[in-house]
C-alpha cells in the first residue's frame, strides 16, 4: 500500500538566493540575479513540453511546488506566469496543491496577493530558527520578528491556513532552551502554521559548514531536540506523518506525499528531477543539467537540458517503496519486518492494522525508531 493515491506532481526549480546559507549544498547561486527573467522564460518553454513527448497519458496536475533557492526573491509575476503557462498546457486536478518556498524577508502583500491570484494554495517559509544566534550560526539573513510580519500577511492575504514553516535544530551553539524557544515562537504565530517541518542539521559536502568540523552538530543532542519537538507538536495537535513533519488535521503537503509514495513528478529547471513510471515495472528518473545558464541555452536552442538518468527495475523500485513508505504514517507491510525490531521497540503496530485476518497488518515506526530510521529500513526483509 502506497501512502497516497498515485498523482503527477511538477517541481519548478528556481535557484536565485541573496545569500547561500552554510550548510547549503542544493543548485542555488547568490550572483545570477541577471538571469530571472531569461532562466523564467526558459522554464515556461519547458512547461510547456509537459504536453506531449514523455509526458504522453499522465494524469492531471495534483501538486505544483516552486521550490529553490528563494522563488519568493523572483517578482511575483514571474512565478505567476510560470503557473499560467503550466495550466495552459496540463490539466490541473481539482483542488491541485501549488505551493510555493518564500524566505520571510522577501514576504510582502503585494507578492503574496499576486500568488493568491494566480492559484497559489499554499506557502511554505524557511524560518529554520527563532532565535537571532542561532539563525547567525545558519548564515540566514532574516530575524524572528520578519517571520511574524510573514505570518500575518499570510492570514491577511488568504492563507491563514495554509502556511508550512520549515525548521533546523542541531545548530552550533544552540542550546535546549534555544530549540524550546524557537518550536514555542512558531506555534504562537499568529495566525499558526497549519503544518511544521522540522530537520536535523545535516553536513553536506561542499559547504562552508563541513569545512568547519567545529560547528557540526551532535547525535545525541538532535535525537534530544528531535524528542522534544515531537512531543511538543503533539500536544498542540499537530499529527506526525513523515520523519520530520508534523500537519494539523487535514494539512498534509500533497506534493511530498506524491514523492514518498513514488508517484510520478515532472522537474523543470536546473538540477530538477524527474519520475515517470513504464510497462512492465519499470520506471525512468532522470535530471536537468545544474548550472542555470546551461539549462537556459540548451532550452533556447532547442536541445535537451537533461544530464543523466537510470532506470529503475521492480526489485529497486520495491526497496524505495518500503524505504520511503517506512519514512511514514502509513508503515510498511509487518510482515517484512524481523521480529527483533519489535521487540527492541523501533517499529510496532499501526493502530487499526489488524494482525486478525481482517486487514493486511502494518508496522510503524514508533518515536524512538524514528530516530534509527536508516537502520531499520536496511533490516527490513525484501
Amino acid at each position: 500500500m502506497k501512502t497516497a493515491a498515485p498523482g503527477f506532481g511538477v517541481y519548478v526549480h528556481v535557484p536565485f538566493c541573496n545569500r547561500r546559507c552554510d550548510y547549503c549544498a542544493f543548485a542555488t547561486w547568490a550572483d545570477r540575479h541577471h538571469l530571472w527573467e531569461r532562466y523564467i522564460a526558459a522554464c515556461r518553454n519547458e512547461a510547456g513540453s509537459l504536453s506531449g513527448g514523455t509526458w504522453e497519458g499522465r494524469g492531471p496536475v495534483t501538486s505544483v511546488f516552486f521550490g529553490g533557492g528563494t522563488p519568493s526573491l523572483l517578482p511575483a509575476e514571474l512565478l505567476a506566469g510560470t503557473l499560467g503557462t503550466l495550466r495552459e498546457h496540463v490539466d490541473f486536478a481539482g483542488g491541485a496543491e501549488v505551493t510555493v518556498e518564500c524566505n520571510p524577508e522577501t514576504v510582502t502583500a503585494q507578492k503574496l496577493a499576486e500568488y493568491r491570484r494566480a492559484g497559489v494554495t499554499r506557502l511554505s517559509f524557511g524560518v529554520q530558527s527563532m532565535v537571532p544566534s542561532v539563525l547567525a550560526a545558519l548564515g540566514r539573513e532574516h530575524d524572528p520578528a520578519s517571520v511574524r510580519r510573514a505570518s500575518e500577511l499570510a492570514g491577511e492575504e488568504g492563507f491563514a491556513d495554509a502556511y508550512n514553516v520549515d525548521l533546523i535544530f542541531g545548530a552550533a551553539g544552540e542550546t535546549m532552551d534555544d530549540w524550546q524557544a524557537t518550536l514555542g515562537a512558531a506555534l504562537a504565530l499568529e495566525p499558526a502554521p497549519s503544518h511544521v517541518s522540522a530537520y536535523a542539521l545535516t553536513v553536506e559536502r561542499g559547504t562552508p559548514l563541513a569545512r568547519s568540523p567545529q560547528r557540526h552538530p551532535d547525535d545525541e543532542d538532535q535525537a534530544e531536540k528531535y524528542l522534544r519537538a515531537e512531543a511538543l507538536l503533539s500536544a498542540h495537535g499537530y499529527e506526525w506523518y513523515e520523519i520530520s513533519n508534523w500537519a494539523l488535521p487535514g494539512k498534509r503537503c500533497a506534493h511530498n506525499l506524491l514523492y514518498w509514495s513514488q508517484g510520478e513528478y515532472a522537474g523543470i529547471g536546473c538540477a530538477a528531477h524527474s519520475h515517470r513510471s513504464s510497462p512492465g515495472g519499470v520506471a525512468r528518473r532522470w535530471w536537468n543539467v545544474t548550472l542555470p545558464e546551461r539549462f537556459c541555452a540548451a532550452v533556447e536552442q532547442g536541445t535537451s537540458p537533461i544530464a543523466g538518468g537510470e532506470d529503475l527495475q521492480e526489485d529497486q523500485r520495491h526497496f524505495e517503496a518500503l524505504a520511503l513508505s517506512l519514512r511514514t504514517f502509513e508503515g510498511v507491510p509487518a510482515e517484512v519486518v524481523p521480529e527483533e525490531l519489535f521487540e527492541h521497540g523501533l517499529v510496532s503496530l499501526r493502530a487499526g492494522a489488524s494482525p486478525d485476518g481482517a486487514g493486511s497488518p502494518r508496522a510503524v515506526l514508533t518515536v524512538k525508531g524514528r530516530l534509527l530510521a536508516n537502520e531499520v529500513a536496511s533490516r527490513l526483509r525484501r
